[in-house]
C-alpha cells in the first residue's frame, strides 16, 4: 500500500517531466529543421555520387544513432552498414575503400576514437560526413562536410544524459535517409523487396498466383450445367461461388452466394433450371500476374468477397476469396 501511495503521489510530477522532455525534444528537432542549409545538400551530393559503400560510425550513445542511421538507409536504398570507432583503430578501418562515405557522429566533435581513425579514413580517399553539434570541433574541421545538429539545452534535468542531441541527431540522420530514397526514386515495391519477411513485404510481393485456388481446387461448371451441378460445385470447393465456362475454358459469368438467394426467391427447379438463366454475365475478373493487394482493392471497392482469375484470353485459370487473402497475411 505504501508503494502504491509513493506511486500515485509521484504521478503529477512524473506526467509533467515527461511533458517537457517531449516538448524540448520536440524544439530540438523543429530548430533543427529552420537551421537546413547547403551543407546538407553536400552531405546529399556525395552520398548520391559514392559508388562504394556508406559507412556510419560513433561512440556510445552516438553510436546507437549510428547504427540505427545504416539501417534506416540500408532498408532505403543506400547500402551502407555500422562499424565501432574503436575496432575501426584496431583493424575494421582495413574496409574502408576511396570509394565509401564515412559519416561520423559526435555530439562534442572531440571524440577520441573518432579523430584517430579521421585521418586515415581521408588519406584513404574516403569522403567524410561529420554530424555534431559543434561547427567548430576538431572533428568539424577535418571532415568534408559537417551537419549540424546542435541543441539548445538536453531534455535530461541535469544536462548530463543525451537525449535532445541524440534525437535530433536521428532526426537528421532520417532526413538525409529520405533525401536520399527520393533522389532514387526508390519504391514501395523496392522497400519490401528488402522486407520480404514482413507484412509489407507480403502485400506488396506476393501476386495473384501465389495464392489463388487452381486445377481440381478451381470452382467451374460446363455452360450446359443445371443450376443443381452448380450447387454441387459450390459446395465441394467452398469458395462460395463457381465459373460458368465453355469447353475452351473461357468465363461466361459466375453463380455466387447471392445468386443462390435471389434464385431461392424464384422457386425454381435446381435439376431443370440451366445455370446459364440464372448467373451474373461480365463477373469481375483479375490476371494471375496481379498483386494481390489489387485483388483486395478490387473486392471492396466492388463490395464482393470473391474473384476468378483469368489470363489474356479470358480462360478460367484460377479463383480466390477474401478467406485467401486473409490467410496469405495480405490484408
Amino acid at each position: 500500500m505504501h508503494r502504491m501511495n509513493k506511486s500515485l503521489c509521484a504521478a503529477p510530477r512524473a506526467l509533467e517531466l515527461g511533458r517537457q522532455v517531449l516538448e524540448i525534444e520536440a524544439a530540438a528537432v523543429q530548430a533543427l529543421s529552420a537551421r537546413l542549409d547547403d551543407s546538407f545538400l553536400r552531405a546529399l551530393d556525395l552520398i548520391l555520387c559514392c559508388e562504394g559503400r556508406v559507412i556510419v560510425s560513433g561512440m556510445g550513445k552516438s553510436g546507437h544513432i549510428a547504427r540505427k542511421i545504416a539501417a534506416t538507409m540500408s532498408s532505403t536504398g543506400t547500402p551502407a552498414y555500422f562499424v565501432h570507432p574503436g575496432e575501426a583503430s584496431h583493424g575494421d578501418l582495413g574496409m574502408v575503400t576511396s570509394s565509401d562515405v564515412f559519416i561520423a557522429l559526435s555530439y562534442s566533435g572531440e571524440s577520441q576514437e573518432l579523430m584517430s581513425i579521421a585521418p586515415i579514413v581521408k588519406r584513404e580517399g574516403a569522403k567524410l560526413i561529420c554530424m555534431t553539434g559543434n561547427p567548430v570541433s576538431s572533428l568539424a574541421m577535418v571532415a568534408d562536410v559537417h551537419l549540424n545538429a546542435a541543441v539548445d539545452k538536453e531534455a535530461c534535468p541535469m544536462g548530463l544524459a543525451p537525449t535532445a542531441s541524440t534525437t535530433a541527431s536521428l532526426a537528421l540522420g532520417d532526413a538525409l535517409a529520405v533525401a536520399l530514397l527520393d533522389a532514387k526514386g526508390f519504391s514501395a515495391e523496392n522497400f519490401a523487396r528488402s522486407h520480404p519477411g514482413g507484412s509489407l513485404g507480403r502485400r506488396l510481393l506476393t501476386r495473384v498466383s501465389d495464392i489463388m485456388r487452381s486445377g481440381a481446387r478451381m470452382p467451374a461448371v460446363p455452360d450446359d450445367a443445371m443450376l443443381g451441378a452448380a450447387l454441387m460445385e459450390m459446395s465441394r470447393k467452398g469458395v462460395g461461388m463457381t465459373a460458368i465456362v465453355d469447353e475452351r475454358q473461357t468465363v461466361l459469368g459466375i453463380f455466387t452466394d447471392g445468386d443462390l438467394r435471389r434464385t431461392l426467391e424464384k422457386n425454381l427447379d435446381f435439376s431443370t433450371t440451366p445455370v446459364l438463366r440464372v448467373m451474373s454475365e461480365n463477373p469481375r475478373c483479375i490476371g494471375p500476374d496481379s498483386m494481390a493487394v489489387e485483388a483486395v482493392q478490387l473486392m471492396e471497392q466492388y463490395n464482393i468477397s470473391q474473384m476468378l482469375v483469368v489470363n489474356e484470353q479470358h480462360q478460367l485459370v484460377g479463383a480466390l476469396n477474401m478467406h485467401d487473402l486473409l490467410h496469405a497475411k495480405v490484408i
